[in-house]
């Protein structure tokens, strides 16, 4: 095949196809300690907003296509589409139910993943990750995220499903 040729069917691929080969269970980790520490971030900052904003334009694909977003503590608008939808779960501004999620302030996440899957142009992750509070105590939560490549090679997540774990009454 003629260098025009491969140049010509790389440049036809959507922008995810030509990175999903090198996505790495590294690749996901990293992201995975990243956005923790992101969450982190936001409950410091001195200009929260901000620093969401900044987190979902750098975690999140909203800018790539369609996110699906289940956050933990949202239960009336449980499905949350958009960056304002999401930035009003981060730091509590449109809806009624959000208290501002990142506002908390949490010193850590930790993230137990039980597993991470990657397949063709996506990769998948599911376990738990803590939030630590600032007197130590944890919080656990049950989450399922993907992820996608964008055009810089940065992980996008394109979805977030989080919640609480089951408990018997």
């Amino acid at each position: 095949m003629k260098k025009s040729a491969v140049l010509l069917s790389l440049v036809a691929m959507p922008f995810t196809a030509a990175y999903a080969s090198d996505i790495s269970t590294q690749d996901v980790e990293a992201a995975q300690a990243a956005w923790g520490n992101g969450i982190v971030k936001i409950g410091k900052a001195e200009n929260p907003k901000e620093a969401a904003i900044k987190h979902i334009d750098q975690f999140y694909g909203f800018d790539e296509g369609t996110v699906l977003f289940k956050p933990t503590l949202a239960s009336v608008d449980q499905f949350r589409g958009t960056k304002k939808e999401a930035l009003s779960y981060f730091i509590g501004q449109d809806m009624a139910e959000d208290n501002g999620f990142a506002l908390a302030p949490y010193t850590d996440v930790r993230w137990e993943n039980e597993g991470i899957v990657i397949d063709g142009d996506t990769a998948l992750a599911m376990g738990n990750y803590y939030f630590t509070d600032t007197k130590g105590n944890e919080t656990k939560v049950e989450y399922s995220f993907g992820y996608v490549k964008d055009e810089n090679g940065d992980l996008k997540i394109n979805l977030h499903h989080s919640s609480v774990p089951y408990a018997v009454n």
